[in-house]
């Protein structure tokens, strides 16, 4: 048409703001993307909580739960984020002054300490290096040193979220009965669950601390804790001070499927699609995707030439995969650099690991296609950046999927 004239500059990122097609890559560890089917589900009309359609609702969702923790024990579910599971899991078990063994695995295990302190517990460090899982041998240590069994819980990160290293919980408890030590033993599989295997009554944990917004696929917003019977015990001579977070109100509303607070009405609705789609799937096939998609991931990690955080490849994470930088190559210019020429947000390095590493959250609802974007993107991003890595690292990964399809 006479007298219009078209924009005809070369395309960039930079001179894209008025806007960017595609979708953002949400690829940190957590929140997760919310597969449509969640959000679908969450964008229902709100219903009466205390009507009998939420009660059918909320009966069937603590039965359910149950299976993704692999458990027969109660399930609760709190309107919390997962720092308010950490919180329950402690106040409902123990008095204070009591004394807890945190084993050190990363950023995740040290803020859960601080709470236990700030809770008037006495926590003790069993220590680590922030490059592998909790060590057994450093808990059994203290429990076999610990004759007036002082030490009423232990706690442990099942993955840690900030470093990708994975705890041996089995053996940790194996070593705690061939002590004969009587401590709980607690477990946080927030960014584990619904993404790589565990089993709260095999495993004989007593207490596991969960969250809505990593494997579930779920916002923020729903906190979880599965009680052991041991764990209830404990919590009759519990006397550190609980209200919300008590347990037993919870336990009861199980049966009349009425929640002694308002519930987060929608993020359950949200919460029934979820499982539904872990189930459909199976947990085995779940827990095999994610394991493939981290070890394509990996084998990507290495062909640049970068070192994964986590030395013990028995250790590594199928949830997220952190990575070094090399020296003089900062992690946050790389993050920045890729989220702006590429829309993709990568997990930051938390506390000590600052600037040192990125984190590439690959859990939650994944399939080959995303995980190999996600990828591209980092390599491309390197490469933007002068970071110097070798090429191939994509074509590693695509080799490893086409193998393993």
């Amino acid at each position: 048409m006479p007298g219009l004239k078209f924009k005809t500059e070369e395309y960039t990122a930079s001179n894209a703001a008025w806007r960017r097609p595609g979708r953002h890559f949400l690829q940190i560890p957590g929140p997760t993307n919310t597969p449509p089917r969640v959000l679908a589900a969450m964008a229902r009309p709100t219903i009466d909580h205390r009507g009998p359609e939420f009660a059918q609702l909320f009966r069937d969702l603590l039965r359910d739960i149950r299976r993704v923790f692999q458990t027969q024990s109660p399930v609760i579910i709190f309107p919390a984020s997962g720092t308010g599971a950490w919180e329950a899991a402690l106040v409902n078990t123990l008095s204070p002054g009591d004394k807890v063994l945190m084993a050190e695995t990363g950023h995740f295990a040290m803020l859960w300490m601080a709470l236990a302190s700030r809770l008037g517990l006495e926590p003790e460090l069993a220590a680590g290096d922030w490059r592998s899982g909790a060590s057994v041998e450093g808990i059994a240590e203290r429990l076999r040193g610990d004759a007036g069994h002082a030490i009423k819980a232990v706690c442990v990160v099942h993955n840690e979220t900030s470093t990708g290293s994975v705890s041996d919980i089995a053996s940790i408890r194996a070593v705690m009965d061939e002590i004969g030590h009587p401590a709980l033993l607690m477990v946080d599989t927030i960014s584990s669950l619904g993404s790589i295997d565990y089993r709260h009554d095999e495993w004989g944990v007593d207490v596991t601390i969960g969250g809505s917004q990593k494997g579930l696929m779920l916002p923020p917003g729903l906190a979880f804790n599965a009680v052991g019977p041991k764990a209830r015990e404990f919590g009759r001579t519990a006397a550190l001070t609980r209200s919300y977070f008590d347990w037993e109100p919870m336990i009861e509303a199980c049966d009349s499927g009425m929640a002694p607070y308002t519930p987060a009405t929608n993020l359950l609705f949200g919460l029934r699609a979820a499982i539904d789609m872990l189930d459909e799937e199976t947990l085995p096939q779940v827990f095999a995707r994610h394991a493939r998609h981290a070890e394509a991931t990996r084998r990507a990690v290495e062909a640049w030439g970068l070192e994964i955080l986590c030395r013990n490849p028995a250790e590594r994470s199928n949830s997220l995969t952190a990575v070094m930088m090399p020296n003089g190559a900062g992690a946050d210019r790389l993050r920045a650099a890729i989220l702006e020429r590429y829309d993709m947000s990568l997990g930051n390095g938390l506390s000590r690991l600052k600037d040192r590493v990125f984190r590439i959250g690959h859990l939650g609802d994944l399939n080959d296609l995303m995980l190999v974007g996600t990828l591209g993107g980092i390599e491309m991003g390197l490469a933007d950046c002068n970071v110097r890595v070798n090429e191939g690292g994509v074509a590693a990964a695509l080799q490893y999927l086409r193998r393993r399809g």
